[in-house]
């Protein structure tokens, strides 16, 4: 069977501007580790032929200072509108067991430190996205327009190899409090996309 999801991302991570991880995931975050808190908000899809359009799912990492080294601590949010057969097929697609691109992370993964089931509220609003996950996760990104660019348009990496797309908008963390499965730290830099699209 086949799945497929589209929607919105909204990311944010420990190092200074701009996240190292970001340019390849071989070179060294700006710490001695990276943290991150990724968001996804599915405005459709469906994964095994289960509907899951409308459902939130959002992943926070702990990853050593060259992310290639693997070892990395996960945790996993699903929200808690999601059916339970939702729940399960969500679990798979970011589990990787359906293949995709986090079965291409899989290998990465030392620790699976849960899953489990929140209030989660993404929200955008033009340049800012916001991340809301019960009281363990809420910060805000703005989008980075840079100097000279009248048009307001904000930069974007383009052709980096991330699991979410190969395009994404650059940005900074303007809120930020992240204490969930024992990672705590503070968001300093952060990603966007309108459109993401995933299918395997």
């Amino acid at each position: 069977m086949s799945w497929n999801l589209k929607g919105s991302y909204a990311e944010t991570c420990s190092c200074e501007l701009m996240c190292p991880c970001n340019t390849s995931l071989d070179h060294g975050a700006t710490y001695d580790y990276c943290r991150v808190v990724l968001a996804w908000d599915i405005r459709e899809g469906q994964v095994e032929g289960t509907d899951v359009g409308g459902r939130r799912v959002v992943l926070i990492a702990d990853t050593p200072k060259v992310m290639t080294d693997g070892n990395w601590r996960l945790g996993v949010f699903i929200d808690d509108g999601a059916s339970d057969e939702q729940f399960d097929k969500l679990v798979q697609v970011y589990g990787g067991q359906l293949g995709g691109p986090m079965a291409a992370l899989g290998p990465l993964v030392g620790e699976m430190l849960g899953v489990e089931r929140a209030p989660i509220t993404i929200s955008g609003d033009g340049l800012r996205h916001g991340v809301r996950v019960g009281d363990v996760i809420d910060f805000e990104i703005e989008d980075i327009v840079p100097f000279g660019k009248p048009d307001g348009t904000p930069v974007r990496f383009d052709g980096m190899f991330h699991p979410v797309a190969p395009n994404l908008t650059m940005a900074e963390a303007k809120r930020s409090r992240i204490d969930a499965f024992g990672i705590r730290y503070e968001g300093k830099t952060g990603l966007s996309t309108s459109e993401f699209s995933w299918a395997a």
